[in-house]
């Protein structure tokens, strides 16, 4: 079968199946990559934390903020370019998808040498901008100088996640993805605890995991009917990079926001302790773990969205973001119920010594959870605006949650209330963002009716 003859095919299938149909088939990969991409990301804190360091504890959420920016690279050029390739494909032009395709993974490799070059040569100034303290500085640097050495794969590893999805490839993308996450929570023990190297050895696993995803995406990218990676497609044409700014400036926000937002939560709670910053780095795991279940279920949603918009299916889309919310809010209430009721145990297994690690996780993740519902409108609404190309709505709910809301308040909460207000802070931050989303759902939701 011809590449050509299989587009015609898939063409077909997204635009004429059942749309509920078509994002469970769509979002189960997509939801498995997600979780078991966060479960690796516990794993780095659950293994370290077992050594009983605090302070090594502290580090690993400390660079978690640098290893969001990474991935908000990746997610800009694949969003960007993965939003214009299923358009594209939706309105069957090969050509322009397998230009768009090459933009964005070399435009993303440059970013990520770029990258690795700026961090080593500053190493010590950016692990203090990103909120180190004096306890736990040397940590943050054993881990950053061995991460920052994977950022030219990372960044396109995570375009071509996206572009694979894009185009209803959703298999080749959870094998990628998957596969370096197995390696990397299976190499975890090995170099933390048996070779005894610490927050080193977790670095050492996630570059490995990092560099055995992009090669298993790479390879899947020349296979099936995938958009092939071919440096001849490559242009530097404005066209493609300001197609790129379209699709991909609210991810970009959305990740780039919230690594901003992690590093300001980090210097306030440097004024507290490691203890602090150990704890809100267990939970920020634990519910970044469960909500990549819904971003998972939403990144199934998105292709079926792209093709249907682009062909001009408009209540297709309608009827599957409709789906989408349902099933997602019942999902998040089930989990957070379950969640608080065995709150305690939960962060307890992440750090058993330190009683005050416990005490202040279980109250800040019994406070996410109860809202965990609202993420629900907030990530679907701005997903299905995001893949129409509705950039400016896009941006402005990409950039409530960790932006818009969340920086003023903890600025202002952390000042009058202290590490109690903190505590609060990612709570208020979701109601108020939900508040700032429903308007723009409500209102793209009769859009399609008349349109």
């Amino acid at each position: 079968m011809t590449r050509e003859k299989s587009q015609q095919e898939k063409f077909h299938k997204m635009t004429t199946e059942p749309v509920e149909k078509l994002t469970v088939q769509l979002g189960i990969p997509t939801i498995i990559t997600m979780l078991i991409t966060a479960f690796y990301n516990m794993t780095d804190s659950f293994f370290v934390g077992q050594q009983g360091n605090t302070s090594a504890t502290a580090a690993i959420g400390i660079v978690f903020s640098l290893m969001s920016f990474l991935q908000a690279v990746g997610y800009f050029f694949g969003h960007g370019s993965g939003n214009f390739i299923s358009r594209a494909l939706g309105k069957q032009d090969i050509n322009n998808a397998e230009k768009m395709a090459a933009a964005g993974f070399f435009y993303s490799m440059f970013i990520g040498i770029l990258w690795t070059i700026f961090g080593l040569l500053f190493l010590t100034q950016l692990a203090l901008i990103l909120g180190s303290t004096p306890t736990n500085l040397i940590y943050v640097q054993d881990y950053m100088k061995i991460l920052l050495l994977g950022a030219p794969f990372i960044c396109p590893a995570y375009v071509m996640n996206n572009q694979l999805r894009f185009q209803g490839n959703a298999f080749f993308s959870m094998l990628g993805m998957v596969t370096g996450a197995v390696i990397n929570i299976i190499l975890d023990p090995i170099f933390i605890l048996v070779l005894n190297l610490g927050v080193k050895g977790a670095a050492i696993a996630t570059l490995f995991g990092q560099a055995i995803s992009f090669l298993i995406l790479l390879w899947g990218s020349y296979h099936g009917d995938s958009i092939p990676i071919r440096l001849k497609n490559f242009s530097l044409t404005p066209g493609y990079i300001k197609e790129i700014f379209r699709g991909g400036t609210p991810s970009l926000c959305r990740q780039g926001v919230s690594s901003l937002a992690t590093i300001i939560l980090n210097h306030f709670l440097g004024i507290y302790g490691d203890a602090a910053q150990a704890a809100f780095s267990i939970v920020s795991r634990i519910i970044h773990f469960i909500q990549s279940a819904l971003i998972g279920f939403g990144q199934g949603f998105q292709p079926v969205c792209g093709f249907n918009y682009g062909a001009g299916k408009y209540n297709r889309v309608r009827k599957a973001f409709l789906f989408c919310i349902k099933s997602s809010i019942i999902v998040l209430v089930i989990l957070s119920i379950i969640g608080i009721i065995f709150s305690d145990e939960i962060i307890s297994l992440f750090q058993k010594n330190d009683v005050q690690i416990i005490e202040i996780g279980t109250k800040n993740f019994v406070l996410q959870l109860g809202v965990l519902p609202l993420f629900a409108i907030i990530t679907m609404t701005n997903m299905m605006l995001q893949t129409m190309g509705k950039v400016i709505p896009a941006s402005i709910i990409s950039l409530s949650r960790q932006g818009i809301v969340f920086i003023p308040a903890i600025c202002i909460l952390a000042y009058f209330f202290g590490l109690e207000g903190i505590i609060w802070t990612q709570t208020i931050s979701d109601i108020l963002s939900c508040m700032i989303s429903i308007p723009f759902m409500v209102n793209q939701l009769r859009r399609f009716k008349t349109e």
